[in-house]
């Protein structure tokens, strides 16, 4: 009989579940807890630490997060063939854990290098960026985007990083208002005001819903130096407007060349934390390391930008008690009910969000994959709770409500403001982003290990006791710093980012 020591993680004093760091045969008798094993029970999966009777809670984090679809037995596999969703009652108690941050004197704030804008705000990145109303100038936009990619022109201009065309699938076949409008009009006014971005080319049809003139209008953009606009009908076509767009952009590379880093302070960072392809230990591991690295950026006067609703849902209690005022608490709450209502109408449930690549990592319920990622917020109090590519203006931990799905969370993220971005996965992402660096976090070192030339940290050490939580999130916070100044990323040296832009889209196509 195998005996093995401390092979099951116990999260909480009130789990009645364990997570294996390993795969464990049936029969195996564990010394601690004092237990033998009645299934296989894979790596990253739960087993029974105790009889658990039918239809009661499932316990991890010291949280329910199913119940009991049969008796099952100490010892036993806990997973999607005996654990179901139900409801369990949450304890929202708005604000009670809410708590002013104890900010670092500014003398003391870590800097980095970032670019100052005109309008004060700090980039990472100095990109030129060319946006599109509409799918249909699509074509064009990537084409004067080529362009400056492979003629060498940015050869001369070592302050450039690149001309990236932002395209998409819609702007057109929509309501003229409402939401699907107004969260794209969001969206747009975010990337052409974001400062990764020295210049902005807008390229519109011509006769789309999304009107060039309209939605620069409505955001307040007029034509600059910085950023100019125009439609491929009003230009003469799609030769002439390639033509014209590289015309443009030639008249903007001297202006956004001369931009060059200087030393700012860290509470210039604006931090998009997200998670994808998440198993089991991303909940131990990256996702709690990454909300210890945030909550360091908040002391430095930072700003961390938490998202994805539907992975939220089962958690959102956690997030109401650190709210700031009760309004806020409510908010969130309000988008929690607008994405039942939203699942309901689409004929869909939000217990169906874990993925198979998330149960084959261990994870069984929404409300588990919730209670993991929740830790990425970190522990101080929420200051804000956001519409999608709303411009986030406090200081400190807020939400924005979007997907959960990656691209399109980090498209409203970087919307909003967020200028890095970091991405913790358990099962192998392959993510990156423009104009926002992109940072991906290990949950383990087996994926770390197989996946290297993707990845930036490996969070798994906590796990195999090289490092402490601590000292992984002062990594974290020391890699955002270096990236922020310059470094690249994994997903950059790949040359990923070019792809990954994708705006929710909201209501009927017609």
């Amino acid at each position: 009989m195998i005996i093995i020591l401390a092979n099951i993680i116990h999260l909480h004093e009130r789990d009645n579940v364990g997570v294996c760091k390993g795969a464990i045969p049936a029969g195996t008798a564990l010394i601690e807890p004092e237990l033998t094993l009645v299934d296989d029970i894979p790596a990253m999966h739960k087993v029974a630490l105790v009889d658990i009777p039918e239809g009661q809670p499932i316990l991890k984090y010291g949280q329910v997060i199913g119940f009991a679809a049969k008796a099952i037995k100490a010892g036993e596999h806990v997973h999607s063939h005996n654990c179901k969703m139900g409801e369990a009652e949450k304890d929202y108690g708005f604000c009670r854990l809410a708590r002013p941050t104890d900010l670092v004197p500014e003398s003391e704030r870590a800097t980095f290098r970032g670019y100052r804008r005109a309008n004060g705000k700090v980039g990472t990145r100095n990109y030129i960026g060319i946006l599109t109303t509409v799918n249909c100038s699509a074509t064009v936009a990537k084409a004067i985007a080529q362009h400056f990619t492979f003629s060498g022109e940015l050869d001369d201009y070592p302050n450039i990083d690149g001309v990236v065309a932002f395209t998409h699938e819609t702007g057109c076949g929509m309501r003229s208002d409402g939401e699907g409008y107004e969260t794209l009009r969001r969206t747009f006014d975010g990337y052409a005001r974001h400062p990764n971005f020295g210049g902005i080319l807008m390229v519109g049809l011509g006769c789309e819903t999304m009107q060039v003139r309209r939605v620069m209008e409505e955001s307040g953009l007029g034509d600059t130096d910085t950023f100019q606009a125009y439609t491929i009908q009003d230009v003469g076509g799609t030769r002439k407007a390639i033509e014209r767009g590289i015309e443009v952009l030639r008249g903007m590379l001297d202006g956004v060349n001369q931009h060059t880093r200087e030393t700012v302070p860290a509470s210039e960072l604006t931090l998009a934390v997200q998670c994808g392809g998440s198993d089991a230990f991303s909940g131990i591991t990256a996702n709690p390391a990454l909300g210890a690295a945030g909550d360091i950026l908040i002391r430095h006067g930072g700003t961390v930008i938490y998202s994805e609703t539907p992975e939220i849902f089962g958690a959102e209690h956690l997030l109401t008690q650190r709210a700031k005022t009760p309004e806020l608490a409510q908010k969130l709450l309000d988008r929690i009910e607008w994405w039942q209502d939203y699942t309901a109408r689409n004929d869909f449930e939000l217990d169906n969000n874990p993925s198979p690549g998330n149960k084959a990592g261990g994870l069984t319920t929404i409300m588990e994959k919730s209670l993991g990622a929740q830790a990425k917020s970190g522990s101080t109090e929420m200051v804000g709770v956001y519409l999608y590519g709303e411009e986030v203006k406090e200081k400190g931990l807020v939400f924005m409500d979007s997907p959960g799905f990656d691209p399109v969370s980090v498209t409203g993220q970087v919307a909003s403001g967020a200028n890095v971005v970091c991405f913790t996965t358990g099962r192998g992402s392959a993510f990156g982003f423009k104009p926002a660096p992109s940072l991906k976090l290990a949950s383990n070192s087996e994926l770390y290990q197989r996946m290297q030339e993707d990845i930036d940290i490996n969070c798994g050490g906590i796990l195999d006791g090289e490092k402490t939580m601590q000292e992984c999130a002062e990594e974290i916070f020391r890699v955002v710093l270096a990236t922020a100044s310059g470094e690249q990323t994994q997903s950059e040296k790949l040359g990923y980012g070019d792809n990954e832009f994708n705006p929710w889209k909201i209501g009927a196509v017609v």
